[in-house]
């Protein structure tokens, strides 16, 4: 069954919608420029009127590892989605601090950053092997930007990332595929990338920060149906 993700949730009414619907984890944006950002005591307060086993996991971009770590705690989050932006900070020493934290660890990575302009792949060096990296749940693969590290509502070109995507599952990682997603065209993209998970915000949305529940049913639907195929 595939791990389905439904972010950007920012009230108990979309939370709960996204639950019955069968969604595995719910998304909250700790993001300071996101449309979709929420505070801490709103989430705590939301997430203590969810079951235990849906997972509660706050996304953050370029925040420092003690105040993600205190927005973790005093949130009472389950897990961690960080964006990371290689092109600013380079590939050393980017999860020094993962192994400290006592959630679980997702990384967000643009894809953009790694297709040069022909759409061929660029190395990505990571590994499950590297122990600063071992809590790492899964690897998400984004459309995201510098300046919107998440919820674009675009999609990036799936059949030019399948070298990265085979990559990022070779190293070890669960993949979840984001960005652009949408109820007719998820089963697409689990066909092309067989990602391990979907994650999907924008694509469910009434407006910035409120859901549409048929539309998060539709979503979640769409996916099981693939799923039923294999």
């Amino acid at each position: 069954m595939t791990w389905v993700k439904i972010c950007g949730i920012t009230n108990l009414e979309d939370a709960l919608t996204a639950v019955d619907a069968g969604a595995d984890a719910l998304g909250f944006v700790f993001h300071e420029k996101s449309p979709r950002k929420v505070e801490p005591e709103m989430v705590r307060q939301i997430l203590a009127k969810l079951p235990a086993t849906v997972g509660k996991i706050g996304v953050f971009a370029g925040d420092r590892s003690d105040h993600v770590q205190g927005i973790a705690m005093g949130a009472k989050l389950t897990g961690i989605q960080l964006h990371v932006d290689t092109s600013s900070h380079g590939g050393d020493g980017l999860f020094d601090w993962a192994s400290t934290m006592p959630v679980e660890m997702f990384v967000a990575l643009q894809a953009r950053q790694f297709l040069d302009d022909q759409g061929r792949f660029e190395g990505i060096v990571m590994s499950t092997k590297d122990h600063r990296m071992e809590k790492v749940r899964a690897v998400f693969l984004d459309s995201g930007t510098a300046e919107r590290p998440g919820g674009t509502g675009l999609a990036f070109d799936w059949i030019k990332a399948t070298p990265l995507a085979d990559a990022i599952k070779q190293a070890g990682f669960n993949l979840v595929v984001a960005g652009g997603l949408t109820p007719s065209n998820v089963a697409e993209a689990m066909h092309v990338l067989d990602p391990w998970g979907v994650d999907v915000s924008s694509g469910v949305e009434a407006r910035p920060g409120k859901k549409d529940p048929n539309k998060v049913r539709a979503f979640v639907a769409a996916v099981r149906q693939e799923d039923a195929k294999h």
